[in-house]
C-alpha cells in the first residue's frame, strides 16, 4: 500500500530521545542511529510544515508498583541532564516537549490537546523503547482514533526479539510499519 502524507495534519511524536534513555544499550538499532533518524524526520516533518513533537519521561516520579520483573536500570552514575532531550535528536524552539509519568505519552500528559488542536490526523512514531513508551502511546493513540505510521528504523529496544515482537504483530494492525526514507518520501 503506497503511502501518501499531508504534513499539515501529520504529527512526528518521538518518545524519550533524551540523555538518560539515549546512553542504554539498544538493539537492533544503536540509540545514535535512532536519534540521528529522528532528526532527519524531525527537519523534513517541520520543513513541510508538519508538527513535531518530543516527549520525555520524568522517570524519577514514576509509581513504584510491585512487578515480577524490574525494569533495568543502567550502571554507572546518570547524567546530570538525565531528563533533557538530546540535541543531536534535531530538537527545535518551535517544536512541542510533553512530559509525561507513565510509559504512555497520553496519560496524564496535554499530548491530545496539542494534537486536537492542530487537527492532527495521522501520527509518525518513533523512539526508544519499542516496546514500552512508543508501544503504549500507538496503543492509545488507536484507541483515540488517530492514524499511525512506526518508523520501524527510528526506533529501537533493549534488545532485537523486544523490538521485533511488537514491529511484526502489533504495529501491523494498528497503521502502517515503514522505514524513516519511506516516510521522508511519502511526505507530500
Amino acid at each position: 500500500m503506497e503511502l501518501i502524507l499531508d504534513p499539515h495534519s501529520t504529527a512526528l511524536v518521538l518518545i524519550d530521545l533524551q540523555h538518560g534513555i539515549t546512553m542504554r544499550e539498544t538493539a537492533p538499532h544503536a540509540a545514535a542511529d535512532v536519534v540521528a533518524r529522528a532528526a532527519q524526520l524531525a527537519a523534513t516533518v517541520r520543513g513541510k510544515g508538519g508538527t513535531v513533537i518530543y516527549v520525555r519521561v520524568l522517570g524519577s516520579e514514576f509509581l513504584q508498583l510491585p512487578t515480577d520483573v524490574s525494569f533495568p536500570r543502567p550502571s554507572g552514575p546518570m547524567p546530570p541532564n538525565v531528563f533533557e532531550i538530546v540535541p543531536e535528536s534535531g530538537i527545535q524552539p518551535t517544536d512541542i516537549v510533553v512530559t509525561k509519568r507513565q510509559w504512555g505519552a497520553f496519560y496524564g500528559t496535554d499530548l491530545e490537546q496539542h494534537l486536537r488542536r492542530r487537527r492532527i490526523q495521522t501520527i509518525i512514531l518513533g523512539g526508544i523503547a519499542t516496546h514500552i513508551g512508543v508501544e503504549s502511546t500507538a496503543r492509545a493513540a488507536f484507541d483515540q482514533g488517530f492514524e499511525l505510521v512506526f518508523a520501524e528504523d527510528a526506533m529501537t529496544s533493549l534488545s532485537a526479539e523486544v523490538h521485533a515482537f511488537p514491529v511484526a504483530h502489533v504495529f501491523p494492525r494498528m497503521g502502517r510499519v515503514r522505514s524513516t526514507a519511506q516516510i521522508i518520501a511519502a511526505l507530500q
